[in-house]
């Protein structure tokens, strides 16, 4: 595992846009826990391996945290302005959502209700798929700190698996489909 962490810094060391970002939120000293992560990681990752340019197909930068005592929308789009203000010119739309209060929208959008996550990383731990479960931050001393709960494996091989705790099929269908588009590299798993 310790190869593929190095790795991975080594490979979203080169995109200067997710390296920014992680040095101003690092810089921020945010008073809870937060990773970027998901599919900006993945993709990043995944350009790198293609041969494309790192940017390609990033259509947001999820930024997650757990503050389990502001469990408002408001909470949110506070600190996402503070991003956007301190980012600039960022080429990336941001994604911030407090995972304390996910349990609070995600039956109207999804269709069906979920228990309040007890952690950040019990919300990773929920991500659709093995490769995109994955989070990333810079600490204060300057070391990444990678949360990937299913290893890194899958997301080296460019292969898209379903993490079926719970998500459904059609979600994970159309999001494996979209990205074997982009990536005809990827194997992906049959649900």
């Amino acid at each position: 595992m310790k190869l593929y962490e190095d790795l991975l810094v080594e490979m979203i060391s080169k995109s200067e846009e997710l390296n920014r970002l992680l040095h101003i939120l690092k810089n921020m000293n945010l008073p809870f826990d937060y990773y970027v992560g998901a599919g900006c990681i993945t993709n990043t990752i995944w350009n790198d391996i293609s041969d494309y340019p790192l940017e390609y197909g990033i259509s947001d930068v999820d930024i997650v945290y757990y503050d389990p005592r502001d469990m408002t929308p408001e909470g949110e789009k506070k600190l996402k302005d503070q991003l956007c203000s301190l980012l600039g010119d960022f080429p990336f739309k941001l994604d911030v959502k407090n995972q304390a209060r996910v349990h609070l929208w995600y039956e109207k959008k999804f269709g069906f209700s979920i228990k309040p996550y007890e952690s950040l990383e019990e919300a990773i731990d929920s991500w659709p798929t093995t490769a995109t479960a994955l989070g990333v931050r810079l600490e204060r001393g300057g070391s990444h700190k990678i949360y990937a709960p299913y290893d890194l494996e899958d997301l080296y091989s460019m292969i898209v698996r379903p993490n079926k705790q719970m998500i459904t099929r059609e979600i994970y269908e159309a999001k494996a489909n979209k990205w074997k588009n982009k990536w005809p590299m990827l194997k992906v798993i049959p649900w």
